[in-house]
Order: structure tokens, then C-alpha cells, then sequence
């Protein structure tokens, strides 16, 4: 009785995959499985959906025994690899998701329900992972902006960082205060080294200085005390 369930069943699978089922011996297939995904995203993933192959081996007593089952990516497959999916990667994992199907199935033709089954966890498994991105993408961007917001917003202002400001400010204006004194310093003693006064004709009358005077002495305009001389 089981291998008449068996070849009744592929004739069910071949009217509902014509085209994506592919006879390997009576009792072993496969069929291509294309997951369909929303368009709706604006990452830099491929925008051909990914494609897995599922393997059906019946064994004598299929249905009442499980089917031997397998995952490969198509062959001869030129389409770049999806960002969230990988059939090597992802296999044991989705196989093993068909574990209670195949047990609520028992005695029954499975295998339409195990391609459905196998379909959903694929896509599920992706939307969880572009979620899982977007998610991550969403953080960095939000830490970018608050980086970015920084440059903006300054210091905040507590007691201790007011204090410390103040501090310095002080220490600041002492120093200003310092150099402006040793400015001035500067200029009075450039004030006191002068030349000497030089006297004119009538001080050096009044002082009592005319004929006392070193004509080698180049300080004081003898000329002038000549001429005042006379004029006397």
C-alpha cells in the first residue's frame, strides 16, 4: 500500500509543481522551492529572490516512515548569494524545523505540507535577519547623530566643571595682570636712562657756569655761551 500512496502523491506534486519538479528515480526528486520576500526594503541586497532545492527520497514504508529529506542550492546557480540567507548554512537548521510537521503528518501524504513548511521558515528566518540589520543600522546611524549633536550642546555646566572653570579663569587673569606689570616695569627704567639734559645759554648764566666750561666738552654748546657772553 505504501508505494501506491507514493506514486499517487507524485502525481499530485507534479500538477501543483509542473515546473519546478524534477524526477531523480521512481521513488526520489526534487523540487525548486523560490521564497518570495516584500520589495519593500531599501538595503543593498540582491533583488532576486534566493531559491533552495528540496531532495524527497520515499522509503518502503513512506508515509507511515518519515521521508529522507536534503537541501542544495540550484544547480548551475549564477545568482549572487543573498546577504541573509545561505542553503550550506541554513540547512540543518530549516531540516530540523520540519521535525513536527513530519510527526503531525504520520500516515499521510507530507510532502506539498513540508515545502510549504520549509518555504515559511526560510522566509521568516530572512525577515527576522533584515529586521536584525536594520535594526543594527538604525543604532549606528542614532550614535552618529548624537556624536554629531555633541559638537553643538558644549560641556554641561555642573558645580564642579563651574569651579574648575573658575579656577582656571582666575589663574588667567593673575598671569595677565603679572606680564602688564612687568610691561610697565620695563618702561619706567627705559625712561630714566635718558640723555642728559642739555642746558642752554642763559641756565648755564644764571648757574654761574659760563667760563667754567671744558670746550672739549661736546655736551654743552659753547658757541652759544660765547654769544651770550657778548651779548652780556
Amino acid at each position: 500500500m505504501g508505494r501506491e500512496e507514493q506514486v499517487e502523491e507524485r502525481e499530485v506534486l507534479d500538477s501543483i509543481f509542473p515546473d519546478e519538479i524534477t524526477d531523480i528515480s521512481e521513488t526520489e526528486y526534487r523540487i525548486s522551492i523560490k521564497l518570495d520576500l516584500p520589495d519593500d526594503t531599501n538595503d543593498d541586497e540582491t533583488d532576486e529572490p534566493p531559491t533552495l532545492v528540496l531532495h524527497v527520497r520515499y522509503p518502503d514504508d513512506y508515509p507511515d516512515e518519515a521521508p529522507i529529506l536534503d537541501l542544495s542550492p540550484p544547480q548551475n546557480n549564477a545568482a549572487p548569494p543573498h546577504p541573509h540567507f545561505s542553503v550550506a548554512s541554513d540547512k540543518a537548521q530549516l531540516l530540523s524545523g520540519l521535525g513536527d510537521a513530519i510527526q503531525e503528518n504520520m500516515g499521510m501524504a507530507m510532502v506539498f505540507t513540508l515545502v510549504t513548511t520549509l518555504k515559511e521558515q526560510a522566509e521568516q528566518l530572512i525577515a527576522e535577519r533584515r529586521a536584525a540589520a536594520a535594526q543594527v543600522h538604525e543604532e549606528a546611524m542614532l550614535a552618529a547623530e548624537r556624536e554629531e549633536n555633541k559638537k553643538f550642546h558644549g560641556t554641561p555646566v555642573t558645580p564642579e566643571t563651574f569651579l574648575a572653570w573658575r579656577d582656571g579663569f582666575v589663574r588667567e587673569m593673575e598671569e595677565k595682570q603679572r606680564r602688564e606689570e612687568e610691561e610697565k616695569l620695563a618702561e619706567l627704567k627705559k625712561a630714566k636712562v635718558k640723555e642728559p639734559v642739555r642746558l642752554t645759554g642763559k641756565q648755564l648764566w644764571e648757574r654761574g657756569l659760563v667760563g667754567k666750561i671744558d670746550e672739549d666738552d661736546e655736551s654743552i654748546p659753547v658757541e652759544q655761551v660765547e654769544k651770550l657772553k657778548i651779548e652780556a
